[in-house]
């Protein structure tokens, strides 16, 4: 109710107080309304502006009703009271007062005999002090009401979001199967040229062993068999070389990096890069002397430059410059420095177009004619890179040539000491008189291999599985060597059957091969058990077996 229409509550039962207050206030233009009774005063409470009440109209009545109606008020609500006082100065009469102030509350006492300008101004200040209240109330209730809205936006604004959700996850899910037929669709397009670019190359390769084969039985001539074998050689070491690239590209190849300076490995790589880049190729080479050591597997590194060197002899036609720089540099990954070793190889070849530079480092991706390049080079050197905790960046483009960047981190470790082997003091060509269990569940291979041994000497013993290994152990047999393959069927591989066999015969020195590594490798670190990866040659297999064998002696 709005403070113009409510009205001063007037009671004062005696006299003529109600009356004469009454018309003072009519005659001040403030509206007020004369209460009877008791229970009428209660009754008109609700409306009220102000109450003028004479104390003695208060005298007598119960005071629970008045006293449940102001603690009952709204919180923003407290009703003002004039109260006139009598001319009764006794101490009961002051506590009763002071009882009536307490359970009012909001209380202005007027002692008789009272002035009209007093009376009117202290209506007045009443009525303005009930004003505010109004004010704070329709603020309130303006709060309250702007809640509500509040409320009902953000209902409807969540109703919308939640729609906008779902057709989002709709779409999301729609994209998805999209995405998913997408990359099963580029999925068979990469198994259509791994098969083909495998198949042709393999074949190939095998074209050169099985035709060697052929013609070794056509000639007796030692000239013309010694060409076929080593063509057939050259064939078995591609195929090796193939296999490793595509490991390499796949993450599953076991790399074992060691702290090596760049230097070091160019030139150990001098001879292979002059072999391979056949042609009116100049190489120059600018490496800072103070060169950071990097953490590389030092035969990765080398197939990685070859690849590169190789890919660069090719894109300049056998003619032109290469240049091979490195040098040291800050760069920055995740947000944090990082010390790198940067190498450029650098062509003077034709470059290459965007959409090439797009695609370079996909596996089988190639511009070369068929049969001249599997489009593994590229994808091998990022693999490398990957791996090697770096990176690889290209910089190309037509008619200026192309710039291949490897960043390699840093190596927090030591470069390793010299490893070239003491002097043995028995360190015959061949192993006579040793015996070597052999494990390979491959029958062609196992064949081979144990003519491989005992060509140097060994006598073998061969197990299917390693459930048969070390069941030839236990029978009390002497075995000087165990030489397993890793991946065998039956549920144990070569790495469980080394464990056990190190538990029941600790001395007994142990060989794997693999040519599958991926964490085989780590774990064979692990147990400080060598793998020699295949394909061997009959070189490699006497090395390795020797090095096993003459730790024994050693110890």
């Amino acid at each position: 109710m709005p403070l113009d229409d409510a009205p001063v509550l007037v009671f004062a039962p005696t006299g003529r107080d109600a009356t004469a207050a009454f018309d003072l206030l009519q005659r001040a233009g403030i509206a007020a309304r004369i209460c009877r009774d008791h229970a009428h005063l209660l009754n008109e409470l609700d409306g009220a502006a102000a109450v003028f009440v004479a104390e003695e109209g208060m005298v007598g009545q119960p005071a629970e009703g008045l006293a449940h109606w102001v603690e009952n008020q709204p919180p923003w609500s407290d009703l003002p009271f004039v109260m006139l006082t009598s001319r009764v100065d006794h101490p009961r009469a002051a506590a009763w007062r002071q009882e009536q102030v307490e359970r009012l509350g909001n209380v202005a006492l007027l002692e008789r005999p009272v002035q009209p300008i007093t009376l009117i101004s202290v209506i007045k200040a009443a009525l303005r002090a009930r004003a505010r209240q109004l004010e704070v109330r329709a603020l309130l209730d303006a709060r309250a009401a702007a809640a509500a809205t509040l409320e009902a936006q953000v209902e409807q604004r969540t109703a919308q979001l939640h729609e906008a959700n779902g057709r989002l996850r709709e779409e999301m899910d729609r994209r998805a199967r999209i995405e998913l037929s997408l990359r099963h669709a580029q999925k068979m397009e990469a198994l259509g040229q791994l098969t083909g670019g495998v198949a042709h190359d393999f074949n190939n390769l095998l074209m050169v062993i099985s035709a060697g084969l052929d013609m070794l039985d056509t000639t007796d001539d030692p000239a013309r068999r010694e060409r076929f074998i080593e063509a057939m050689r050259q064939a078995s070491a591609r195929g090796a070389s193939l296999t490793r690239q595509l490991l390499t590209f796949s993450r599953r190849h076991a790399l074992h990096a060691e702290a090596a300076l760049l230097p070091a490995l160019l030139d150990n790589m001098g001879e292979l890069l002059d072999r391979s880049l056949r042609g009116d190729v100049t190489v120059n080479v600018q490496l800072a002397p103070d060169l950071w050591p990097v953490h590389v597997d030092a035969g990765e590194f080398e197939i990685a430059l070859l690849n590169l060197a190789v890919n660069a002899r090719d894109a300049m036609s056998g003619s032109g410059c290469l240049t091979i720089r490195a040098e040291n540099v800050i760069e920055q990954v995740d947000g944090q420095a990082q010390e790198m070793v940067r190498l450029e190889v650098r062509d003077t070849g034709a470059g290459m177009s965007e959409a090439v530079k797009a695609r370079v480092f996909e596996p089988f991706f190639t511009t070369k004619d068929v049969g001249k390049g599997s489009g593994l080079g590229l994808a091998q050197v990022y693999g490398f890179a990957q791996q090697s905790g770096g990176r690889v960046d290209i910089d190309s483009a037509p008619g200026k040539g192309t710039a291949i960047v490897l960043l390699l981190p840093r190596s927090p470790h030591p470069l390793p000491l010299d490893r070239t082997p003491p002097a043995r003091k028995q360190a015959p060509a061949e192993t006579p008189g040793h015996c070597v269990l052999l494990v390979e569940d491959e029958q062609e291979v196992a064949s081979l291999v144990q003519e491989m041994l005992r060509s140097i000497g060994c006598e073998v013993v061969h197990a299917m599985s390693a459930r048969a290994a070390l069941g030839a152990l236990a029978n009390g047999r002497h075995i000087d060597l165990v030489f397993s393959d890793v991946m065998m069927p039956g549920g144990t591989n070569g790495i469980d059957l080394a464990r056990e066999v190190r538990q029941r015969r600790p001395e007994l020195p142990i060989l794997l091969t693999s040519g599958f590594a991926d964490s085989i490798g780590s774990q064979a670190q692990e147990l400080d058990i060598p793998v020699l990866r295949k394909p061997y040659s009959l070189e490699d297999l006497r090395a390795a077996v020797q090095q096993q064998l003459q730790k024994v002696h050693e110890h």
